[in-house]
């Protein structure tokens, strides 16, 4: 088992005290899953540890805003990004999530294939990521608030466009493996530990 820790560092606004957090696992990749639920609310400054499989595979973890699930049907509109199927808790298999959000996906290696993590703004952007870890394997992240310098004409709510300039250790569109600075490896015989800080 490998040891995940989610930290809020920053809130954004004043009335943002916590967020609420997805682990959504692709069946139809893999079948190990982490023993953490696939949602829950994270208050600001704080921390949760969680563990997955070593042969956790199409791992992703995002954070969602402005949530209300004190409605008769929660769902993907729950939130103001980054919704779902099921409400706090998303479904296992269909609680992809609703764009704009920024993902950290993740594909963990075993015998010799080396452990596969990005921070993707492929869905959009909602909120700053960091993804470090403890072996001094590269950083993947998206550490500044891409929202104020979007252009006019593609602001959202939160969303944004994945500006390589301004996020170069990111994602920022499919098929982005050939930027050489969108999809990292670590060799998995290390058996890293890795942090995602929200707001870094």
């Amino acid at each position: 088992m490998r040891s995940f820790v989610a930290l809020v560092t920053v809130a954004l606004a004043s009335n943002a005290a916590a967020r609420t957090f997805t682990i959504f696992t692709d069946h139809n990749v893999g079948s190990s899953i982490p023993n953490q639920p696939t949602g829950w609310q994270q208050d600001a400054f704080q921390t949760v540890s969680f563990s997955v499989p070593n042969d956790w595979r199409a791992g992703r973890i995002w954070a969602r805003r402005d949530c209300n699930f004190n409605v008769a049907n929660p769902g993907p509109n729950s939130c103001l990004d980054g919704g779902c199927n099921g409400g706090l808790v998303c479904d296992t298999f269909t609680g992809t999530g609703v764009p704009p959000a920024t993902v950290a996906e993740f594909t963990l290696g075993t015998n010799g294939i080396p452990d596969n993590y990005d921070v993707s703004l492929v869905d959009g952007y909602n909120l700053p990521l960091r993804v470090s870890n403890n072996k001094g394997c590269h950083v993947a992240d998206c550490p500044v608030d891409l929202g104020p310098n979007c252009p006019d004409q593609l602001k959202g709510p939160f969303d944004s466009t994945g500006f390589p300039s301004n996020c170069p250790n990111s994602y920022a569109y499919a098929f982005d493996e050939s930027s050489g600075t969108a999809l990292f490896t670590c060799d998995s015989a290390l058996q890293a530990d890795y942090t995602l800080t929200f707001c870094p």
